[in-house]
This record gives C-alpha cells, structure tokens and sequence, in this order.
C-alpha cells in the first residue's frame, strides 16, 4: 500500500497533523497501535488532570466547548476530546495497527506493521513523548520485598501495600503522587532533585494566563541557546485542580511529607541521597523569581508578590534502610522517554536522543516528527502547541512532497473512514 504521508500515532498530534493534511489534500494514513488517545485510556491513573486549563486545550479546528473553560480535564476527558476530534476530521486512522519498523527505501520508507506494509515518500512520528518510563538505575538495587511501581502502572493509592512509599522524583508527577498517596495515610519521603517550582496562580491569574499574555509560551526553538536542555527540563510542580491549591514542596512539607534530596544510589539495602537538597531548592526559587520578574516588567506593574521560599528541613536524611520495614513502596516519578524501537535509521545521536530541528529530523529527508516537548515554541509541550506546529510541518512537508511530483499528493485516494 502506498501513500503520501503515514502518520505514526493517533493522539493529539497525529490527529491535529491529519487535519492539516486533508486541509492541503495530502493522502495519508494514520497508524495506531489501539485506539485514538490510547496512551490517555491505557497508561494514565484516573485522578490525573491537565496542568493547563482547558481554556487551552484545543486542536486545528476544534476547541474546548464546554461550560468550564477555567477547570482542568481529568485523563479520560481528555481521551474523550481527542476521540470526539478523530470523528469530526473523519481521520483516516488504522487503528489496533502497530508499528513494527521503519526503514528507508529507494523512493522514502517502507513501513511494517502488524496488518501489512506502507510505503511513504514522507513519515510524521507522533506516537508521543512519554511512551516509556524512565527508571533510573539504582532500581535493579531495590530489595526484593519491595513493590516498586511507575506512573504509567499507577492506578491509585489503595491498590499500594500499607506502610510508607517512597517517591523518587519531584516533578509534577512526583509532587501529585506524594499528595495524593500522603492523603490516603499511608507515610511518604519525597527524593527531590532538580525541579521547576511556579505557582498555580499569581496576582489572582493562572500561571497559563499570565505565559500566555507575556509571551513565554511562544518563545521559538531557534531562540534558545541550549535547545536540547530546555527539551528535557522536567515539568513544572503544579497540578490541576478546581481550587487551585498549590502542590508544592512546601504544601507537601505542611501536610506531613518527608524530604530527602536526590537518589544517588541504593547499596546494600539502603538507599542514598544527596546533599543538595537546599542548593536544588534555592536554585527553584531563584528561577521561579526570574519569572514572576519578567511578568511584572510585561505588566508594568510595581506590585510585586512572592511564594514563601522553599523550606528545607536543616539536616533531611541522607540514607534510609529499605530493609527495616519502613519503606513497603517506590515510585519511580522520574520521568518518560519516547520508544523509536521501531525506526531503524540512523537518527540518533550518541545518547540515543533523535536529531531535529523543528520537528525536522535531520540528516535523512522525509522524516518529521510532532508532539514533543518544545518541538517548535514552548507551547510545544501542551496540547494546545499541536495547533500552529501541525500547520508549520504541514507547509514543510507538502513542500517536500511538491519537490518530490508525488502523485498522491493531492488525490484523496485510500482513504478510510
């Protein structure tokens, strides 16, 4: 079977993609190892819920339309969102279509998947970038008596054992964890390691209110002196929810969540920590100020409010025997990596990390990729970034296709409904 673009995967990015495609009358499928949103059905626990209101969430053509615009989506709304979009844009999406391998061919790549074989001049690879958790080493250490658990495998805190969980990581993720296990009584130390602090709200507006107004969230990848590091910089300690509490390091601190500084290594059963604990905590607030400056400067305002300074126990522990009984669970809240197990060319680089610019892989042609991180602005990383990235890579990619003559280019045919 042939076509003039697949697309790999069938959530928020692979779909806002196909709509910008049928806008230019671009053949191609959309390839899905389940169903649309499958990642948002399958891999998130239900109590999660956007960081970004949903005043945000939208896709080419389709916003957020119902009578919460403030409130944050819970997983399965979002599921929903972007099930109800696959319908509206009558996507061409093979769904239960794994891929198997993607490989360069004479005239683009040769696509295997589990229900036969496409080939493409172009491929766009939106299958997500929080595919794989990300467990750091010291868990082939953890001693057998454990339950060790990630955030992909998380459904809630009462499916734990009773007695404490440890939780390594203090990202949104890890900071939403710590809570919402704290909560359900059972003892938690949280391993903090480098973080972004911001505030839910400041100066009486979302945080997302006042990036959006001053720019931030439009800042381009080609402005940015270290592009790679801002790509993998760890999400920020918020969480959403209709009060607009705030979840970080201090509230976790007043409701009774022990704080340790980062995992380094666990030896003999017992698991230690870093010492940098205040510099990791300094280091948050320092930036989190330079922020909450650059709105007041946008704003010309000479009011001026500021989060309590993190506050750090003055000697957190720096060992903890995970033998004695104290520890029953470890939550590995250290983040996601995408999985391209699947695409055999040559387009990573010495850390296994895909080379792009833009979206645009480099060093092969044809190859795009949509829906990761700081892709093209910093709005990337949100749903709602899919909206101007896929009309960006739209234009590139019909461009290449007009270079190429591709005779499917604009013919609508092997469509599926």
């Amino acid at each position: 079977m042939r076509t003039a673009t697949v697309i790999i995967g069938a959530g928020h990015a692979g779909l806002a993609m196909s709509r910008r495609l049928t806008e230019r009358g671009v053949d191609h499928v959309v390839l899905e190892r389940g169903e649309a949103a499958n990642a948002w059905r399958t891999e998130r626990w239900p109590s999660l819920r956007l960081l970004t209101p949903n005043w945000q969430t939208k896709l080419p053509g389709m916003a957020y339309g119902g009578d919460d615009p403030d409130g944050f989506m819970s997983a399965g709304a979002v599921a929903e969102f972007i099930a109800r979009y696959a319908t509206a844009i009558d996507a061409p999406v093979h769904t239960h279509t794994p891929v198997r391998s993607v490989r360069a061919s004479d005239d683009g790549y040769e696509v295997v998947t589990d229900n036969g074989k496409w080939t493409a001049p172009t491929v766009v690879m939106a299958s997500g970038a929080c595919n794989l958790a990300n467990v750091p080493p010291p868990a082939a250490a953890v001693p057998p008596s454990i339950t060790t658990i990630t955030p992909t495998d998380y459904r809630g805190a009462n499916e734990l054992p009773d007695g404490g969980a440890l939780i390594v990581g203090a990202a949104a993720t890890g900071v939403q964890l710590a809570h919402e296990i704290h909560c359900s009584g059972r003892p938690v130390t949280l391993a903090v390691g480098e973080h972004v602090r911001i505030p839910r709200t400041y100066r009486g507006c979302d945080i997302f209110s006042w990036m959006e107004s001053a720019g931030v969230l439009d800042e381009r990848f080609d402005a940015i002196d270290d592009i790679v590091r801002a790509r993998h910089v760890s999400s920020p300690q918020l969480v959403g929810s209709s009060d607009r509490r705030a979840v970080d390091l201090n509230a976790l601190t007043d409701v009774g969540v022990r704080l340790v500084g980062r995992l380094g290594s666990i030896v003999d059963g017992r698991a230690q920590f870093s010492g940098s604990l205040a510099n990791m905590c300094a280091l948050a607030d320092l930036k989190m100020n330079r922020l909450l400056n650059r709105f007041d400067e946008w704003s010309g305002s000479t009011e001026h409010e500021r989060p309590e300074p993190t506050r750090v126990p003055s000697n957190p522990a720096l060992e903890l025997d995970l033998t004695s009984g104290e520890i029953r669970t470890i939550v590995w809240a250290t983040g996601y990596r995408p999985d391209y197990s699947w695409l055999d060319v040559p387009v990573f680089d010495r850390r296994g990390r895909l080379r792009h610019e833009g979206g645009v892989v480099t060093g092969v042609r044809g190859l795009y990729l949509l829906g990761a991180p700081f892709l093209r602005r910093r709005r990337s990383t949100f749903i709602g970034g899919a909206v101007r990235d896929s009309e960006d890579l739209a234009r590139l990619i019909c461009r290449d296709l007009s270079r190429r003559e591709c005779p499917l280019a604009a013919t609508g045919a092997g469509r599926v409904g």
